[in-house]
């Protein structure tokens, strides 16, 4: 197995897992940057800033956990790529008002993007807009 590969396994489990940047930083440049086309996360630039939202997202939704689909490796790229599906269901505070009952299965995929031995950058492709709607904040 690569060292890309474990280094993005290791981020990637704990990113999903809400372990915040105190963690996931041993996986990346201290200045990585981040990147989604999504609305949710327009304001985020940073990786740091992303760990720290995925930290988050896991007071209203609790018993959030990912489903992994796919993990793969492009060596002549320094790129990782991992597809997976978010579950989870708004039982607690923190979301745009009270807790819905109201359960979000998304998809998703991270594109990480490695400078030696370290995370450079990352993109995330998500769908918000239909994440948002099945919790019912949209």
């Amino acid at each position: 197995m690569s060292t890309h590969v474990n280094s993005a396994q290791q981020f990637f489990e704990a990113c999903e897992t809400g372990k915040g940047w105190n963690t996931c930083s041993s996986f990346c440049h201290p200045d990585a940057t981040f990147a989604s086309q999504t609305t949710a996360l327009a304001d985020i630039s940073t990786l740091e800033g992303y760990c720290e939202w995925m930290k988050n997202l896991l007071t209203p939704i609790p018993d959030g956990h990912y489903e992994l689909k796919f993990f793969a490796a492009d060596e002549a790229r320094d790129s990782v790529a991992a597809f997976a599906v978010f579950h989870g269901t708004q039982t607690g505070p923190g979301g745009p008002g009270e807790p819905t009952g109201k359960s979000v299965a998304a998809d998703y995929v991270y594109h990480m993007e490695f400078e030696g031995d370290r995370i450079k950058h990352m993109t995330k492709i998500w769908n918000d807009s239909i994440s948002l709607q099945q919790l019912g904040w949209a």
